[in-house]
């Protein structure tokens, strides 16, 4: 917003100093065509040949200046505006010495029309005819030269200055345009590049959750895995856990207190998917505390070992990247329970430069990838295919590693796309 009202008020001048620049030269007549009338100076021209050349240099002016605007780049054609404007200047002023405020105008349309070099030429020129209106008009000049010289020099260092500053003033706008011209073009790019680039994973990110009924249908069946699924198989275990330990009622009790805790936190997972809210976990925790306390959860349910560990130097990610990882960890850890019979597993999670992954190991059953490359759960459930699914959603990738008897290694990389602090 700062940026575009600085490049408004910058058009707004350049369109008031383009507006003064035309009405300049026109002011400078009428004062010096008004004084040399109302105050004749010595030895000046008469009036009707003075009004006559005023006329044809207002003329000149109009033509090249105020009914063709567009004339302004075309080089050439302006020096030879710029060339007769001085020669109407020389012939005014020689007229009498009050057109000096006419030709004083050669100051200022020195710059826009003159390139390089030229200008200076045409400030010297511009100095001298200023000196000569200064110095009383041109017999007085001749007789009085050495002033004249000094009338020169103030003009030209003060002219100097008005134009090194004004020269400094047009290179740093000309670099502003190009910078400008780049970052237009730049942006251009970068918007074509987004625009076809399916890389850029924040955006649809942002979009996935608007995405249309067909989404959300998708997004509810892998949060009802992730939640109900997840938890119900969990209550389930533990329950038939207790059937079988009703005569130790100190197991008995342990089963049943596990089995109330999954369904309440199962409740509230639950409630959270369907308002679209990230896991209680990722809103107390930041996810490497994340993973630790569900593999410290996950043991105790569960009476095999689970060690978590993080390379790297953590920091937020995407909310949609966090989530991803942690129901990752959910959905691994739920198999290793049901189908690996494992006595350790290890999670991993590590912050690389690019992109974040997570490993999780275990030394189970394990099962052949070459008859099933992506196992389902009994019943034509999710299993690693939602797992799979949801990394890919992310720009993700998740590979899978088995064999009969030597344990599963799963590892599930996606983008470190940055978050909030927060």
């Amino acid at each position: 917003m700062t940026c575009n009202g600085g490049h408004d008020r910058l058009t707004s001048w350049r369109e008031r100093e383009a507006a003064l620049y035309r009405v300049f030269p026109f002011g400078g007549l009428v004062l010096g065509t008004l004084l040399a009338l109302v105050a004749p100076a010595p030895h000046h021209l008469a009036a009707l040949p003075t009004l006559a050349v005023a006329v044809a240099a207002g003329c000149w002016v109009a033509w090249f200046v105020t009914l063709h605007p567009g004339w302004q780049n075309r080089r050439r054609l302006m020096a030879v505006y710029y060339a007769g404007l001085l020669t109407f200047a020389a012939a005014l002023v020689a007229a009498s010495p009050w057109y000096g405020f006419f030709a004083w105008i050669g100051y200022i349309h020195a710059f826009p029309v003159l390139p390089g070099r030229w200008r200076v030429a045409g400030v010297v020129t511009t100095a001298a005819l200023v000196a000569t209106s200064q110095g009383g008009g041109l017999s007085v000049v001749v007789s009085h030269w050495p002033l004249w010289l000094v009338l020169v020099l103030f003009n030209l260092l003060v002219a100097g200055s008005v134009s090194w500053f004004a020269m400094v003033a047009e290179q740093e706008d000309a670099k502003r345009k190009r910078l400008v011209a780049e970052l237009g073009e730049t942006n251009r790019q970068l918007t074509e590049t987004v625009s076809e680039n399916a890389g850029l994973h924040a955006q649809l990110l942002t979009q996935a959750r608007e995405a249309g009924v067909l989404d959300e249908r998708q997004r509810m069946a892998r949060e009802i895995h992730d939640t109900l699924a997840q938890g119900l198989t969990g209550i389930i275990t533990q329950l038939e856990a207790a059937e079988q330990t009703r005569d130790r009622s100190a197991d008995w009790r342990r089963h049943v207190d596990n089995a109330l805790a999954l369904a309440r936190e199962s409740l509230t997972e639950a409630r959270r998917s369907v308002q679209a809210v990230r896991p209680e976990p990722l809103e107390t925790a930041r996810l490497p505390d994340a993973l630790v306390e569900l593999g410290g959860r996950w043991s105790a349910l569960n009476g095999v070992r689970a060690d978590v560990a993080t390379t790297g130097t953590p920091r937020p990610l995407h909310p949609e990247v966090e989530v991803t990882l942690l129901r990752a960890a959910q959905e691994a850890l739920s198999n290793v329970a049901r189908h690996a019979a494992a006595s350790r597993v290890g999670l991993t999670l590590s912050y690389m430069a690019d992109v974040v992954t997570l490993d999780v190991r275990d030394d189970g059953t394990g099962f052949d990838l070459t008859d099933q490359p992506v196992p389902r759960e009994p019943g034509g459930g999710y299993g690693l295919t939602a797992m799979r699914q949801r990394v890919a959603r992310v720009g993700g990738e998740m590979a899978v590693e088995s064999e009969p008897g030597s344990g599963t290694a799963i590892s599930a990389s996606v983008p470190a796309l940055p978050g909030g602090a927060g």
